[in-house]
């Protein structure tokens, strides 16, 4: 199938095609007499791995190993198994960060609401 139609059923654009491409992701297709990539069916199935292991929050690298890790044994799954617990982890501190952001800015929103002796924003003399 060409460019455009396995872009749009993985749901990517065409750019995203080649830049997988690039990194080895995903393989180069053969070409057509006419010179248009020929991507096999397979290239979906792979395509839609890839997004989902990003909506998870796995980097492309992680997604790449996990690509690797595909079919494989215990091993393989032991393996991922180590790369979602890492991502897991990873993303539980984001939050955490997060929240304390969350939490500092709703402080500092609240102190706009109290009585001011002179002009200055105590949100802005905060961030400074």
């Amino acid at each position: 199938m060409r460019t455009s139609e396995l872009a749009g059923r993985a749901g990517v654009h065409a750019e995203t095609l080649r830049y997988y491409e690039r990194r080895g992701l995903l393989a180069e297709p053969p070409r057509t007499a006419g010179g248009y990539r020929d991507y096999p069916a397979s290239a979906v199935r792979l395509l839609r791995f890839v997004k989902r292991a990003q909506e998870l929050g796995f980097t492309l690298d992680e997604v790449e190993e996990l690509v690797h890790l595909d079919g494989g044994g215990p091993e393989s799954c032991d393996a991922a198994r180590t790369l979602a617990e890492y991502r897991r982890d990873d993303l539980a501190a984001r939050i955490r960060d997060l929240q304390r952001m969350h939490d500092s800015l709703a402080e500092l929103v609240a102190s706009c609401d109290l009585p001011r002796d002179d002009r200055r924003c105590a949100l802005l003399e905060a961030i400074r």
